[in-house]
């Protein structure tokens, strides 16, 4: 779950890592209050989307004058900003952050993410901020630094002053650094943070260090245990599909295809996906009901699916283990008699009392086209869309 920047940055504040002044605007009222209380006459105006590139697209600018920050903040409210991150539908803004401006020295990079890999939590730093650092990483890679956590020690001083060391801070900011660190490593473990990005952060003309900017990922997993976390989504920036299914415990991806699919656990979606794909077809999702899933879920699920203007055909794959395949029917059936749908819905049950799942299948009177196996079932979606 992606939260945006002054969210993070509040977090980030709460943990003693310094921010810029600032606050978020969601409407023309708020962006004169908030130009008032932080006083001067240039800020920063910053459009909120879950998304990088921001600036290069025009969702960040610093405006002179009451005028210019009004005229600014109005031409970005309502907009969608379309950056190399979104695609080209862009996201909507509905908030904008207004923060006062500093004065830059140099523009550092600094990052905390878990390497799945090393089953490790790992700092990434580089002299090279304010850039994509996918890039830097694949041009420069001698300016990529990293450092490695030990789960049972935690993150240590002398790694925080190493990185210090290697960016050429000097002073007391190696101490800031350390104190930045150590905040990033609270809030990550804390919180249950899949990935914290400060870039730029940045040494002031003052020899401070500023985090300029923020981005924050909390782990999707977690969120159970992290009630306060899941209140800072912003349903609008997300896929309304993908968000609609999270509600019913689904697991849901749009994808590019048009043929839709619901299956019961991920290795079987992915194989069913393949097959589609061996036979000459694409996916249009990914959607895993789980083992445990009821009637009711299968029929929200065959709605999202169906839902998407692209879905022409939807294979639904069900091994009935934990799960009867008469439930899973039963959903189909219900779903179908709810939409009137005309999109070919192709079948293949196996497992527990599939004979009752498939005899409800061919008693409903529904266009319900039944598959013998999960060859036979790909091979009719692939069909019936050509």
């Amino acid at each position: 779950m992606n939260l945006h920047e002054y969210q993070a940055k509040s977090l980030m504040a709460d943990h003693g890592i310094p921010v810029p002044a600032g606050k978020p605007a969601f409407n023309e009222k708020d962006v004169l209050k908030i130009a008032e209380s932080l006083g001067g006459d240039t800020w920063v105006v910053k459009a909120q989307v879950h998304a990088g590139g921001r600036g290069k697209a025009g969702g960040v600018k610093v405006v002179q004058g009451v005028e210019a920050l009004m005229q600014t903040a109005r031409d970005m409210f309502g907009k969608r900003l379309v950056t190399h991150q979104t695609g080209p539908e862009g996201q909507p803004i509905e908030r904008v952050l207004i923060e006062q401006t500093c004065r830059i020295a140099r523009e550092l990079y600094l990052a905390c993410l878990v390497d799945r890999a090393l089953e490790r939590i790992v700092f990434i730093a580089s002299v090279a901020g304010g850039m994509d650092i996918e890039q830097v990483a694949a041009d420069q890679p001698e300016k990529i630094l990293s450092i490695v956590v030990d789960p049972v020690t935690g993150l240590q001083g002398y790694q925080c002053r190493e990185i210090a060391f290697a960016l050429d801070l000097e002073g007391k900011q190696v101490s800031e650094l350390t104190k930045i660190m150590m905040g990033i490593y609270r809030l990550f473990t804390s919180c249950d943070l899949s990935l914290l990005e400060i870039n730029p952060l940045v040494v002031t003309e003052e020899g401070e260090l500023l985090a300029l900017d923020g981005k924050i990922n909390v782990d999707e997993s977690a969120l159970y245990r992290q009630l306060h976390m899941e209140s800072l989504r912003d349903p609008a920036q997300e896929d309304p599909r993908e968000h609609k299914a999270q509600s019913f415990g689904l697991n849901y991806v749009a994808l590019d295809g048009n043929i839709g699919c619901m299956v019961n656990g991920a290795g079987l979606a992915m194989a069913t996906m393949d097959l589609i794909k061996l036979h000459g077809g694409l996916p249009a999702n990914f959607l895993d009901v789980g083992g445990g899933t009821t009637a009711e879920r299968v029929a929200e699920a065959l709605k999202i699916i169906l839902s998407d203007d692209k879905v022409k055909a939807v294979l639904v794959n069900i091994f009935g283990g934990i799960v009867r395949c008469d439930l899973i029917a039963e959903g189909i059936v219900t779903a179908v008699q709810e939409i009137h749908t005309a999109v070919p819905i192709i079948v293949r049950l196996e497992g527990t009392n599939v004979d009752k799942g498939r005899e409800l299948l061919k008693t409903s009177g529904l266009k319900i086209i039944a598959a013998t196996d999960l060859a036979d079932a790909a091979k009719q979606a692939v069909a019936s869309v050509k």
